[in-house]
Formats: C-alpha cells, structure tokens, sequence
C-alpha cells in the first residue's frame, strides 16, 4: 500500500511524473478525479470547479481569474484579495476528498497542497519536483511547443498562483523543505529516472512503516 503526495513547480513535469509513478507503483493517479468529486459534493457545475483548480495540464489559466489579484500580492503588486479567495468551501471539499483517497491506502495525488493535508499522516511519502528557472523554461518550451516568453509568463502566473493558494489557506511556503521527505531537481534527470528514484524512495518508505 503506497501513498504519495507529488508538488511540482512549473516545468518540472509534475503532470508527466505522476501518471507514469502510478503506473510504476500499481497504485491510481489521483488528479482530475478530484474536481469531479468535489462537483458532486458542492453541487455545482464541474466547469465552475474546475475554474478553481490547480492542475498543471490547464496551467491554471482559469484558475487565475479568481487568483490573479492575489498572485499580485504575493509578488508585491499589493492588490487585495478577491472575495472569492476568501471562501473555503471548495478548499475544505477538496481537502475530504483527498483525505478520503489517502484512507484506501494507495494512490500518487498531484498538487492541491496534499503534502500540507496529508502532513500528519506516517504512511505519505511527499515529493517536491523543482529546479532552476532557466532550466524548467526550457523543460517546458521543449515539452509544449512554445517560446520563451510564453513560458515565463506562464511560469510567473501557475508558480504565483500555487504559491498564493498555499499561502493564503495554509501559511506555508511551498519550497519549505520541511514538507518533504524527497525534493528532486526534476530538469537533471529524464521523466523516467525521476519516475525510478520517486518509486525506490517510496517503496524504502513502506519498508520503514512495515518495520515499525
């Protein structure tokens, strides 16, 4: 039974990792089931949750028109904090649900600021994927096609926005090691060796539970 929590940066290839880490495990990929099931707890339309999540596949496009203001803040535009980052429902339903697929047992969840949730739980392994600037600009030219600028402007926004919904619920910061059993420069190796290392690193960890 293997549980890990995956937090990525921008161009870290934190969407390519855990798919293929689940597979390697034998365990699901908790990701876009998410939203869903909070749709279905809310009782509003999926289209207007996923408008608020954290997925690296939409690059938070959408998520940013709740949260560009306070992207600002956290990068000293010193705009306020719209209304709608204020209200902790859809935090809180998030939050169940992740807790709910950690109570089967098994499973690699993306994002979300699970390795926050899950933070008290022996059985996690949390995994943070980052590496320089410059280096997952290029990562993420390479993997979707487009230029330089496009990138970091992308970069500047996903990396802002996470960093702010963090932030603002948990008081935490996301590059805090303290969160982490295994932070790893996801530009130095390929998706397949960071794959490898992440699935040693938790089957070393479920050894360690077994034992005590």
């Amino acid at each position: 039974m293997t549980l890990v929590t995956l937090s990525a940066s921008y161009g870290a290839g934190g969407s390519k990792v855990g798919p293929e880490l689940a597979a390697e495990l034998g365990v699901p990929f908790v990701d876009r089931a998410i939203p869903v099931a909070v749709a279905e707890r809310l009782a509003v339309p999926l289209d207007e949750v996923i408008a608020r999540d954290e997925t690296q596949g939409s690059r938070l496009d959408r998520l940013l028109r709740d949260f560009a203001p306070a992207v600002q803040v956290y990068a000293g535009g010193g705009a306020m904090i719209p209304t709608a980052f204020e209200e902790h429902g859809y935090r809180e339903a998030t939050e169940q649900v992740i807790k709910e697929a950690a109570a089967r047992g098994e499973g690699v969840i993306l994002g979300r600021a699970a390795s926050v949730v899950l933070l008290d739980d022996p059985r996690v392994l949390r995994v943070r994927l980052d590496g320089p600037a410059e280096a997952r600009l290029a990562q993420a030219m390479a993997t979707d096609g487009i230029d330089h600028k496009t990138a970091k402007r992308r970069m500047k926004e996903t990396d802002g926005a996470r960093d702010a919904y963090m932030q603002h619920f948990y008081r935490r910061d996301s590059h805090d090691p303290t969160l982490y059993h295994l932070m790893l420069d996801a530009t130095a190796f390929s998706i397949a060796a960071c794959v490898e290392l992440i699935a040693m690193a938790a089957r070393a960890h479920d050894a360690a539970i077994a034992s005590e």
